[in-house]
C-alpha cells in the first residue's frame, strides 16, 4: 500500500515539475525584461533538476542544479547586468515568435497523439513495447551525454563573443564621442 501511495507521490510530483517547467520555458517568451527571462530560466533549470531526481539520475540532477543553475545562469546573470539592456530598445516578440508558436502547437499535437495511442486501451498488442522515458534516459545517457556537455561549452563561447562584441561597440561609442 505505501509502494503504490509512493509511486503515485512520484508521478504527481512528475507532472507538477514538468507543468512547472513548460510554465517556465513559457514566461521566457512572453516576458520582457531580460532578468526577469533569466529567472524564468533558472526556475526551468531547477525543475528539470527535479525532473532528473524522480527519474532516479541523480548524478545529472546534481549536475543541472549545481552547474548550469549555479555556475552558467549566475554567469549569465552578471552579463545581463554587464549589457545594462534598456527596455525601450527591446522589442516585445521576436520575428520568428509566430513560427515558433506553429511548430510548439505542432509538438504538443504530434506528443498528445503519442501518449493517446500508448495508453492500454488504445495499444495494439502488435505494435511493441510503447516509448518511454526509461528506454530515453537510458539512451541519451548512454549516447548522447557528450552532445550535451558539449553545449554548455558553446553557451559559454557565445556570451563571451557578445562581450567581445559590445566591448568593440563601447569603444567605437567612446571614439565617437571623444574624437
Amino acid at each position: 500500500m505505501i509502494e503504490a501511495f509512493l509511486q503515485q507521490l512520484d508521478t504527481l510530483l512528475l507532472l507538477l515539475f514538468g507543468a512547472c517547467a513548460l510554465i517556465g520555458a513559457a514566461l521566457m517568451i512572453v516576458l520582457r525584461q531580460p532578468m526577469r527571462v533569466a529567472m524564468a530560466l533558472i526556475s526551468t533549470m531547477v525543475f528539470l533538476g527535479g525532473i532528473y531526481g524522480l527519474l532516479g539520475v541523480h548524478f545529472i540532477a546534481a549536475f543541472q542544479v549545481l552547474i548550469y543553475v549555479g555556475a552558467v545562469m549566475v554567469f549569465m546573470v552578471y552579463v545581463i547586468m554587464l549589457l545594462e539592456v534598456r527596455e525601450s530598445a527591446v522589442s516585445r516578440y521576436s520575428g520568428l515568435f509566430l513560427p515558433g508558436l506553429a511548430g510548439f502547437v505542432l509538438l504538443v499535437g504530434v506528443l498528445a497523439i503519442s501518449i493517446w495511442r500508448s495508453l492500454p486501451m488504445h495499444s495494439d498488442a502488435d505494435t511493441g513495447t510503447a516509448f518511454g522515458i526509461g528506454v530515453f534516459s537510458v539512451t541519451f545517457l548512454n549516447d548522447y551525454w557528450l552532445h550535451f556537455e558539449l553545449t554548455s561549452v558553446l553557451l559559454v563561447a557565445a556570451v563571451v563573443a557578445a562581450l567581445a562584441v559590445i566591448k568593440v561597440s563601447r569603444r567605437a561609442d567612446e571614439k565617437r564621442r571623444h574624437g
